[in-house]
């Protein structure tokens, strides 16, 4: 929605993209997120005593962090009411607002992680929605923040967890976990587990434990034709893997390095090869067995 100042050009409509960075707008919608979708479900117990469910999943969430996230102890927590100087509720309040930009990701992920899963997902929802309006680099992945910000590239990701047997699913969040590390990302690994993926999924097709590749194309191929362009495609990727920057073998000095791009690449491009096989294999009568 673009106000009067937009529309004459007095202030641009879209800001810079937010990488590694968070403006004071998009720490506020956020914290209002968190307010208005956890803390607002709290509320005394009554004259008897009697407290209500959301009241009781706060304090949970609050002891939640206190335990797992701030690591201090629980017998230090303080009431929660935020009429109080030193409440629970604004020792979270003043910590997020002190907190450097990926420590404010790491917060909102940490709470979308362990709090009930209803508002869990509606918090990823409304927090999506601020990072998107506010030029964010990042955006909620399942419960992962990446920094991706193609909302394509999101599709292909979430369809692969959302589709995909036991095993593939596994190696996807793995590759999304290393991937999105804002303190230690570790993009060798990352492919490494994108790649692993689509060789689960080989397997499972092919029938063989230790299918390849290679293995699950033909199977495909002598089912319905796969244009040999889109096959070496996907075996120019799977080399890829086995030959830069020791991602399946030993590092060497001479290893090159994988970035970021790389990484996410590989990952987009495997969920997206992952519903091709899944797409293909249903079309011709494959069944997928589930794990």
């Amino acid at each position: 929605m673009s106000l009067f100042s937009q529309r004459k050009g007095i202030r641009p409509i879209q800001k810079s993209i937010q990488r590694e960075a968070i403006d004071d707008e998009l720490r506020n919608r956020l914290w209002s997120a968190l307010k208005l979708i956890i803390w607002d479900n709290y509320s005394q117990a009554d004259v008897f005593g009697h407290m209500h469910e959301g009241s009781r999943r706060v304090l949970h969430l609050v002891q939640e962090i206190w335990l797992h996230y701030y690591k201090a102890p629980v017998d230090a927590i303080p009431d929660f009411r935020s009429d109080y100087p030193k409440s629970a509720y604004t020792v979270i309040r003043e910590k997020f607002f002190a907190a450097k930009w990926w420590q404010v990701y790491d917060f909102i992920e940490f709470i979308a992680k362990v709090a009930d899963e209803s508002w869990s997902e509606e918090l990823v929802q409304v927090c999506n929605s601020f990072l998107e309006a506010e030029n964010a680099a990042y955006r909620f992945v399942g419960n992962e923040i990446v920094e991706i910000t193609n909302e394509q590239e999101i599709a292909a990701i979430e369809s692969a967890l959302d589709k995909s047997t036991k095993s593939v699913r596994q190696h996807f969040e793995r590759a999304l976990e290393l991937l999105s590390d804002r303190k230690q990302p570790d993009y060798r690994n990352s492919i490494k587990e994108s790649i692993s993926a689509v060789e689960s999924l080989c397997q499972t097709i092919a029938g063989n434990p230790k299918g390849t590749l290679g293995d699950c194309l033909k199977l495909l191929k002598s089912k319905a034709p796969i244009h040999p362009a889109l096959e070496g495609a996907f075996a120019k990727l799977y080399g890829y893997t086995s030959d830069g920057g020791g991602i399946r073998h030993a590092l060497t000095d001479a290893s090159e390095q994988p970035s970021f791009s790389d990484a996410k690449f590989m990952l987009v491009a495997c969920c997206g090869f992952n519903s091709f096989l899944l797409g293909k294999a249903a079309e011709n009568g494959i069944k997928i067995a589930g794990d």
